[in-house]
This record gives C-alpha cells, structure tokens and sequence, in this order.
C-alpha cells in the first residue's frame, strides 16, 4: 500500500474528543482534510494525498472506528455530534481556525454536518457522493429505486449479524459487492482491495463503520422523516462531485442541493464513474477540485 512519496508522508496521531486518531499528513500552506468513508480509511485518498500537498498541508484521519483509530464499543458512541466533533478539535489540535472540508460517503455525510454545525471552521467545502441531509430525507421514502439502493442501511441495522455474514470467508462478500461497485476496475489493483480487507481484519474493524448506520440511521431517525427539519443554510462556498454510475447513491440524489447553500454552488458528474469516486476517477477530481480552490481564491 506504499506511495511512491511515502519519505514525506507522515503518520500522526492525536487525542481529540475522547479517542486517539490517527492521521496522515503531507505539505505545508493552508489546511485540507479529507474524510473518508464506509468501508474505507485514509488510504482511500491516495491519489489526492500527493497531488494537494504541493499547496495545502494534507491531513487524512482513520475516521472515528476506522484503521488505527480507535474503536468505541458502545453504538451511540458514533453519533453525527461527536463525529463533528472529532474533526473540529483535529482542526483545532493542528493550531488552526478554519480548513477546506473535502468528504466522500459517510466522510461527505459528515463534512455536510460540520458546515452544519461549526460553519466557522469550514473555509471550503467539497463533497463527493454523499447527498446532503435534507435531500436525502426528501428521498428516503419516497424514491422507490433508491429505497432498493439503500436496502443495505437496514441490514446494517441489525445486531451482530452484519458482521457476521460480511467477514465470512475472509469478508468474500464485502469484497464482492466493493468490486462490483467499481465502474473503472483498472483504477484499483488486488494489491489496493487486499489493503482494505486488512484492516476489516483488525478487532473490531468493521463494527466501528456499520456502527454509524445504527447510531444515526436508526428508528429515531425514519420516524422524524415526516417532520420538516429546518437545516441552517451552508455559508461556505460548495463543490458537489458525484459519480454518474454509483451504485448505491442515485444521481438524482444531487437535485435540489442548491437550495441548502447561501454561497457560490457547483455540481460536477463524471461519467462512466462508480460510488468510489476519486479512486475511480483520481486525475479527473483533482482537477476539478483545484479549479474549484483557484475559482474561490480568485474570487477573494
């Protein structure tokens, strides 16, 4: 799982909000987090670790129950709040004030709730396969094909058997359905799939992801569908990515975002692209991520 700048790639770790992450970091300049998702850690940005660090300091976090984070056991110990907060005091704990926000997945679930929550920290905003909350609810009984998208949410649910059934067989399943997921398959190597089932392998290694599912995804939250949440608008401005063949996310997931945002607002889909998305399509993203930067530095 090596990089080929792996002599300037450092790993970091630090206490924050009650646990000791683990972070990479790579460069110097003003600060870029990337958040990764479900069923990932920081390795899922390989390909944007190098390319940002020629201007920003780079910093990746193992997620809260990924990787070399540690791993809470009790469920409501993943809450969206003390996600948010994770991210803030590793801002904070890096001596800074403000950073550009960039989340895939659960990682962009949680960027969405930080701009949310602690807009002050957020300088810029990138979100990649993740449909802001609102939207989401709009769609989450009312669109029937993303209903059969979602059908692994409410497995997930379930107690003990989610990881039971995915790590059987040295977790065949799990890397069944990453594989299938993936529209361009030469972007990943075996060697990159092994990675990830390697860290599956760590105690509790796949019980920390699936915890964010039933901690903020349960009962409480589809019985609040039929209510009207007044989301705060987002005040930084935005850059949504989204792959146009994601397998578990529907295009149409991105429609109406807009509304959500009081700031300069662009949507990018890329084409013949899966759910994985700057893995899949790495020169692509980090291209359209840095003329969204240059557009927005430009514009101050």
């Amino acid at each position: 799982m090596a990089t080929t700048t792996d002599e300037v790639l450092q790993h970091e770790f630090v206490n924050v909000n009650g646990i000791r992450m683990h972070y990479v970091t790579m460069g110097n300049g003003p600060l870029i987090v990337f958040l990764h998702g479900f069923p990932e850690f920081w390795y899922s940005w390989r390909h944007q670790i190098p390319f940002f660090s020629k201007h920003f300091k780079v910093v990746v976090p193992d997620m809260r129950g990924y990787g070399e984070t540690e791993r809470p056991t009790e469920i409501n110990e993943y809450r969206i709040e003390k996600l948010v907060t994770d991210i803030v005091e590793l801002i904070y704990s890096l001596g800074r004030e403000k950073a550009t926000i960039v989340g895939h997945d659960w990682g962009g679930a949680i960027a969405w709730s930080i701009a949310i929550m602690a807009p002050g920290i957020v300088e810029k905003l990138i979100i990649m396969d993740a449909p802001h909350p609102a939207v989401f609810q709009r769609n989450a009984f009312r669109n029937y094909e993303q209903m059969q998208k979602s059908w692994y949410i409410f497995f997930f649910l379930l107690q003990n058997v989610p990881e039971s059934m995915l790590s059987r067989n040295n977790f065949e399943l799990l890397k069944y359905v990453f594989e299938i997921s993936i529209k361009r398959k030469k972007k990943f190597t075996q060697r990159d799939i092994e990675g990830y089932v390697s860290s599956w392998r760590k105690e509790g290694g796949i019980t920390g992801g699936i915890n964010y599912y039933r901690s903020n995804l349960n009962a409480e939250f589809w019985g609040s569908l039929d209510q009207s949440i007044p989301f705060p608008k987002i005040k930084s401005p935005t850059l949504q990515i989204w792959g146009e063949e994601d397998l578990f996310l529907g295009e149409e997931l991105t429609e109406g975002t807009n509304e959500f945002v009081d700031a300069p607002f662009s949507l990018k889909i890329i084409p013949n692209c899966g759910h994985w998305i700057q893995q899949e399509a790495p020169e692509e993203v980090n291209q359209i991520i840095e003329e969204f930067l240059d557009y927005d530095l430009n514009k101050n």
